[in-house]
């Protein structure tokens, strides 16, 4: 019951944070929201002010929500007056509304980032191991504590998120390869094969190589990891993107609201601390992924802007619709697919 709770208050932040950047700038720059709305489907709850304009609403399934304005649809209808439409203020105002919300998740991730910083302490983040196992391939191999990790398989890391993330999409049948800096400052690269363990049925990989950060208090390593990680994590969906596209990273591997809330469980068992992170974590997704040019998504909408800025008119309202509900289709398509691998994982 717990991890319900926090999955639904971490999801309602999440999309209140998104949803309220676009719903602050339409408002600042005069556009009609009809509605204001946290989660989908059916209305649990709502509340208009007397002679207000907008209606503000809880709704059943914690999964999204969205703020409605005047002019989204371009063949809308409407007795609002037309200098309070979306699509006849100018390019760089509608830029801004559509931007609006994934900034938002970024600024609230920082946030969380720099509190986690000051309340816990801020990890240092060098990709330099601390220790490897006795008789596992790393040591094996020739890796020991101290090296610095400066590339794994030919790609350039800067931190230990860089190490993991390139580990994990490393081909398990083929060696490791690491370009490590040793203490004496040599520079060597050092192959290491997986050792492949069965576990309760799992099929494992495991290297024998650990990285355990120090925690500073200082206020410049405060500032240093919160920008430090920040990068990091934008590094980690741009590297994710682009592993969908050349195929290292399956579709199966995605998570959907049930892998969420499965890691929410996890990470609830770990302390406050991991729920903040795991916050700030999908902020970063949230955001990053409404950007891609998309149909359906805030980049969708933004690349439609920047089309018409270049041909100096609108593009054909009828096209933009169904562009952008084929990408509606297909996200929702896609979104079940992952839910019903989500639920094949926790089998």
């Amino acid at each position: 019951m717990l991890t319900l709770l926090y999955f639904i208050l971490i999801l309602g932040v999440i999309v209140l944070v998104h949803e309220f950047g676009h719903f602050l700038f339409a408002k600042i720059f005069g556009i009609y929201v009809y509605e204001f709305s946290i989660g989908m489907g059916p209305r649990l709850w709502h509340h208009k002010k007397k002679g207000g304009e907008t209606d503000y609403s809880i709704r059943l399934l914690p999964i999204g929500g969205y703020c409605a304005l005047a002019g989204e649809d371009p063949t809308e209808e409407s007795d609002v007056p037309k200098d309070r439409m979306l699509n006849h203020k100018p390019v760089w105002q509608r830029f801004i509304v559509m931007v609006a919300g994934a900034t938002f998740n970024f600024l609230l991730a920082l946030v969380i980032l720099f509190a986690i910083a000051i309340f816990w302490g801020a990890p240092t983040t060098d990709p330099v191991l601390t220790g490897v196992e006795d008789g596992m391939p790393a040591q094996v191999a020739g890796l020991e504590a101290g090296d610095y990790i400066q590339k794994v398989n030919g790609k350039k890391t800067s931190t230990i998120d860089d190490v993991s993330v390139y580990i994990q999409l490393a081909d398990k049948s083929k060696p490791v390869e690491f370009q490590v800096k040793k203490q004496n400052g040599e520079i060597k690269t050092i192959s290491v094969t997986a050792l492949k363990e069965e576990i309760d049925g799992v099929t494992t990989y495991r290297l024998g190589v650990a990285f355990e950060s120090q925690i500073r208090h200082s206020v410049g390593a405060v500032f240093e990891y919160t920008f430090v990680k920040m990068g990091s994590l934008f590094k980690q969906m741009f590297i994710t993107v682009e592993g969908l596209f050349t195929g290292d990273i399956g579709l199966n591997q995605l998570s959907g609201p049930v892998g969420i809330y499965s890691i929410v469980g996890e990470q609830a068992k770990s302390g406050f601390e991991n729920i903040l992170y795991l916050i700030a974590l999908l902020c970063v997704n949230v955001g990053f992924i409404n950007l891609l040019p998309f149909p359906a998504f805030d980049g969708g909408r933004v690349l439609f802007l920047i089309i018409e800025k270049i041909k100096g008119s609108p593009v054909n309202p009828k096209t933009e619709i169904l562009v952008n509900n084929i990408g509606f289709f297909l996200l929702i398509a896609l979104m079940i697919y992952i839910t019903f691998q989500d639920v094949f994982r926790l089998i």
